[in-house]
This record gives C-alpha cells, sequence and structure tokens, in this order.
C-alpha cells in the first residue's frame, strides 16, 4: 500500500492490480465512505504518451453513462502524474473470476455454456453501446472487464487507447510498441493489414475473448510478437468446438464469424450478434441443446461502410509480391511504382505488408514532396 500511503480524501483498503503500466487499488472515499476504485501509474516518472493515454481513458469514460461501463469520477493530479478515481461495484476482472469460478470437472476452465451466453449478451449491449456513441474501444480483452461474482453484472474498464474517431489509420510499428493487447489486437490493428481501424474492429477482439472464455485458452499463442500478428493476418484458429466437444458447431460458427480476417466478413453490428446469442441462450434454456440455425438475419449495419479493397489492381499487385517472394530467397531486386498524385500508389504497395511478416522482413517508407524532391 505504500506507492500510495499519501492520497489524501481515501484510504485504501486492497491491492488489486498490478501491471507493468499500472496500479489498481481499493478504497474509500473519506468524506462520505463511498467505496471506490483507485488506479494510477507505476512509473514515477511518466511519458508525455502515458499520461496522455492516462488522461485520455478519463475523457472518453466521464462522458460515457451506462451501467456496463464503468463510471470514472474524478482525475486528480498526484505527484509527476495522475490518479484516476472510479466508482467501485464490488467486481473484479473476468482473469481472476474464470481462476475462481471454474473447477476441475470443467474442461479447459471454460465457463459453462449458460454462463457464457449471458455474459456475451451484456457485453453485446456494450459494444452497441459504444457504437451509438462513436467509441472503439481498441482493447476488448478479460483483463478489461469486471465482473460482480455475487450480481454476475459486468462493467467494461481501460478507455487509454480508446477512440472518438470513426475510423482509423494504424500505421506500421513494431508490434512490441503496437497500441493494445497482441493476443486480442484485430488484424487491422496491426498495422499490416492495409484496412482502417471502424468499430468492427472490437468484434474481432470480443471473438478472441470468446474463444477464450470458451476453451480456456487464447486462439493463437507465441511468445514471438511477430508471429503472434502473422497468426491475426493469416492463420485460421482451431474451431472452438473441435477444442471443447461439449459447444454447439452453431456458438462455434459465431465466434469465428467475429474473427473474420476482413472487416466485412465479421458481424456488422452488436445488435445482430446479440439476436443470435439469444437464440441459442433461449434454446439451451428450453431445450438443453442448441440447434443450427442462419447466422446473421438481423446483421444490418445502419452505416454505409465501403470494403476495403483494392479493385483493378491485381495485376501490379501480383507483380509486386513475386518480386518479394524472389527477393525473399536471396536476390536483390529495384520495383519503381510511378502515377499522378492520389492514383493509388500507396495502396498497391502496402499490400506487401502481410509476406512481409511471415517472412520476418522490414519494410522502410519514405516520402518526398511533390515541389521539394530534393528532400525526403
Amino acid at each position: 500500500m505504500d506507492a500510495i500511503a499519501n492520497l489524501s480524501g481515501y484510504e485504501i483498503t486492497e491491492k488489486l492490480y498490478v501491471g507493468t503500466r499500472t496500479l489498481v487499488y481499493r478504497g474509500i472515499r473519506t468524506r462520505d465512505q463511498y467505496p471506490v476504485v483507485v488506479k494510477l501509474l507505476r512509473n514515477k516518472y511518466p511519458t508525455f504518451n502515458e499520461l496522455v493515454q492516462f488522461r485520455n481513458q478519463y475523457t472518453i469514460a466521464k462522458n460515457l453513462d451506462f451501467p456496463h461501463i464503468v463510471k470514472a469520477l474524478t482525475l486528480e493530479v498526484y505527484q509527476n502524474s495522475y490518479v484516476l478515481i472510479m466508482e467501485d461495484f464490488g467486481g473484479v476482472s473476468l482473469c481472476t473470476y474464470l481462476k475462481t469460478a471454474t473447477n476441475e470437472t470443467q474442461p479447459s476452465k471454460a465457463l459453462p455454456l449458460a454462463e457464457f451466453l449471458q455474459l456475451a449478451i451484456q457485453l453485446t449491449d456494450i459494444i452497441h453501446y459504444l457504437y451509438q456513441n462513436r467509441v472503439i474501444h481498441k482493447d476488448i480483452k478479460p483483463a478489461n472487464i469486471l465482473i460482480n461474482p455475487d450480481t454476475k453484472k459486468i462493467q467494461l474498464i481501460d478507455f487509454s487507447i480508446a477512440s472518438l474517431l470513426p475510423r482509423e489509420t494504424q500505421e506500421i510499428q513494431n508490434p512490441n510498441i503496437l497500441e493494445g493487447t497482441l493476443a486480442y489486437l484485430s488484424p487491422e490493428q496491426t498495422g499490416r493489414m492495409n484496412r482502417g481501424i471502424d468499430y468492427r474492429s472490437d468484434f474481432y477482439s470480443l471473438g478472441v475473448t470468446f474463444y477464450e472464455l470458451l476453451t480456456g485458452q487464447l486462439p493463437f499463442i507465441s511468445d514471438d510478437p511477430m508471429k503472434l500478428v502473422h497468426c491475426h493476418l493469416a492463420k485460421q484458429s482451431i474451431p472452438i468446438h473441435q477444442i471443447n466437444p461439449q459447444i454447439p458447431l452453431i456458438l462455434s460458427k459465431i465466434v469465428s464469424k467475429l474473427m473474420g480476417k476482413n472487416a466485412e466478413k465479421r458481424y456488422q453490428s452488436a445488435l445482430g450478434l446479440k439476436y443470435d446469442l439469444e437464440i441459442c441462450l433461449v434454446q439451451l434454456q428450453k431445450t438443453a441443446t442448441i440447434e443450427h440455425f442462419e447466422l446473421g438475419k438481423r446483421d444490418i449495419s445502419d452505416r454505409f461502410t465501403i470494403p476495403e479493397k483494392l479493385y483493378g489492381r491485381e495485376k501490379e499487385v501480383d507483380q509486386l509480391l513475386a518480386a518479394f517472394e524472389r527477393v525473399s530467397t536471396g536476390s536483390t531486386e529495384m520495383m519503381l511504382v510511378a502515377g499522378f498524385s492520389g492514383i493509388g500508389k500507396t495502396a498497391v504497395v502496402n499490400e506487401v505488408h502481410k509476406p512481409i511478416v511471415r517472412q520476418r522482413g522490414y519494410f522502410i517508407k519514405g516520402k518526398y514532396d511533390q515541389f521539394q524532391r530534393n528532400i525526403p
């Protein structure tokens, strides 16, 4: 408790979480005995980027008024940093809950089907609320989902990298410094997909979370960040009904649909997903089984979204990829891509991101201004 012993106005009662970047405590606001959760940065001298992200989670969360999203009470200056004060509803992270709630009789420490479906429906309500408020969370995972063990109510936390933009473009970066958690990252969040990030990025992370809740394991496991990135981009996970035969095939298909590599292959609305999950729950409660039915019957997006793919550039992309394959065997080549400004040269060149990941290659990029060509 000594790390936060002199925080005036609060009495700290319990340490909840020690992460690489943050510390989380449970406590009481002394003036009215109100239960709170206190979060602060672990680094005594945080970087500018850490401070911006910490402020960001308060700025976004304070404007979200929804029972299943953690209520941010105040952001206070503390030493060289900030401390975030949030409402405490008696929750523990889903990670902690999974370790205590499951027992050895259940395979792979997975949640029982009925309990999973009730949690999943609550999560789709959260995703729909974020969609309505044009928020992309970008870090959905069991560690950021709190559950009250008694009431089974859940709350979503940690909006530090959340975005209020309807769409973002992720620059290509070293996988060790990518925003988000690599095991749950959507393909477009890796920066190597030649696609923008929109609200459907959260659907992929939700699919990975569902996968873990139903099987007790992640779809892709590796200590090598580049291998994980390649798995998200190009590898299909083992369907969950093959890992846990007790999982109905239709539920396995729902998770696979959420984890589509291209956003247009995933669910397009949280309400469409919720409708399918509710059918599963009703069937399970009535007959103790879940029969096959057509997925996505109510999955209609109210936003006009054009699929992000290249049209009419198949020949050029094939030439680039063929050259890359030759180079990866040891030869040296140089290719020039010419054309007027805005014609789509960058979009064509970016198609080599995916094979580069497979071959552990590097992608170096530079740009020259049209009228100052001698200055990079």
